[in-house]
């Protein structure tokens, strides 16, 4: 008895294998499974290039030495030339000069990077210049840190002199025979008569387009004896395009 019942068992397990749907084990067609892949955009790249930066390990820039090439290719994928610079008095808006490559490129990696938010205009010489790129707060210096120490060639032109509304890089006078800027600090000259005495030994890298009204209202502002306005001036610093 128990041998008929185990063969009828077997009987139906056969029919129920010969009856499963095969559709579910055949190879779907090719083109059901083909997605179609878009290139990404020279922007898209950029922006994906800036966000790993901010995630890279140790400073961005890291030696002098690779400087002039890292500088070379990020101004090739990033290439604004308007920034505003925003404040209590409101924006300056700055065109930056293609034939200053590296000044250009460095500036529009520190705004990416977010680097000038929080910091302030830290020098007031009042007719002369109002400079900015600095701060007295903790983060400014994590900051450098993480984008690197190094000094920008000079790149000074007798196409881009220090005339009313320079926007020119600033330098550390120590042992700097070359003229090499600061990556970080930037100022206005002011005054109508410009402030030409400056001609090559700072890199003028972009003038002032709108807002000269409120570099004036800054110029106005009083300081302690070291220049530095008694009222703090924060900067938020944006790309035009």
């Amino acid at each position: 008895m128990r041998t008929s019942v185990y063969l009828f068992l077997s009987f139906l397990m056969l029919i129920a294998a010969g009856c499963e749907d095969k559709k579910t084990k055949e190879k779907p067609e090719e083109s059901q499974t083909v997605e179609k892949v878009i290139d990404s955009t020279p922007e898209q790249k950029a922006k994906a290039e800036n966000e790993r930066l901010k995630k890279k390990a140790g400073s961005i820039i890291e030696s002098q030495a690779e400087l002039i090439p890292f500088l070379t290719e990020y101004g090739k994928n990033n290439p604004e030339t308007r920034a505003r610079i925003s404040t209590e008095f409101g924006d300056i808006d700055i065109q930056l000069y293609r034939d200053t490559p590296l000044h250009r490129a460095n500036f529009v990696l520190l705004v990416k990077q977010g680097y000038f938010d929080d910091t302030m205009i830290h020098r007031n010489a009042i007719d002369f210049v109002v400079q900015g790129g600095n701060s007295d707060g903790y983060e400014t210096p994590k900051k450098r840190q993480r984008i690197g120490n190094y000094l920008i060639p000079n790149e000074a032109s007798p196409n881009h002199t220090h005339v009313r509304g320079a926007f020119s890089a600033a330098k550390y006078l120590e042992q700097n025979i070359s003229d090499a800027s600061s990556p970080f600090e930037w100022f206005i000259v002011v005054p109508e008569r410009g402030a030409h005495h400056l001609d090559g030994e700072h890199t003028v890298f972009g003038r002032v387009t709108s807002g000269m009204d409120v570099v004036d209202e800054i110029n106005k502002l009083k300081t302690d004896d070291n220049e530095w306005p008694i009222k703090n001036v924060y900067l938020e610093v944006k790309l035009l395009d």
